[in-house]
């Protein structure tokens, strides 16, 4: 998603709306977080449907951020299925 490729927010918002429920009053508050933490930067460009748009990247930092939390869940779920299986949970 955003890690491909740059994106602009709407398009973003419909990008993580195919997969959970969020609000652009969710969406936009923390992409301007992310910027300001340098975790991302945004640029305009223009569009061919109008004004133009806001698109954001992920900056070096936010890459590196992004692995660490990527390693984070692999190993948070690795215990939780790891517990499940001992404890004989099913769905």
């Amino acid at each position: 998603m955003l890690f491909r490729e740059d994106q602009y927010g709407y398009s973003l918002i419909q990008i993580i709306t195919n997969k959970i429920i969020i609000s652009e009053g969710t969406i936009y508050p923390l992409l301007r977080r992310l910027v300001k933490e340098n975790y991302l930067e945004s640029y305009y460009k223009p569009s061919k449907e109008g004004p133009s748009r806001k698109y954001y990247s992920i900056t070096v930092k936010g890459n590196k951020r992004l692995h660490e939390l990527i390693k984070e869940w692999e190993s948070f779920t690795e215990a939780i299925n790891s517990f499940m299986k001992e404890n004989d949970i099913h769905e």
